[in-house]
């Protein structure tokens, strides 16, 4: 394994554990553009703070699974390491 392909491994995992808080944000945000849109209001609190609930809700549920995949690749970056300072 070369550096390339750590690199391609690295940005494989941060779109992995990025990508599903991003589709819940972008979710919620929708459902909320379209309640402003149906009652007219239009308070940039009402946007903001049901979004910052609901990812770190997300997030808290799936620590668990982030924590796995980080750890994975974590344990592959130091065998990857002891195979290449030998």
């Amino acid at each position: 394994m070369d550096l390339i392909a750590i690199s391609e491994n690295t940005v494989k995992i941060i779109l992995i554990l990025g990508l599903p808080s991003l589709i819940v944000s972008m979710v919620i945000g929708l459902i909320i553009s379209i309640f402003q849109a149906v009652t007219q209001v239009s308070d940039a609190s009402l946007s903001f703070v049901p979004k910052m609930i609901f990812v770190s809700a997300f997030i808290l549920i799936s620590l668990p699974w982030i924590g796995d995949h980080i750890e994975t690749y974590t344990k592959d970056l130091w065998n990857l390491i002891l195979i290449f300072g030998n």
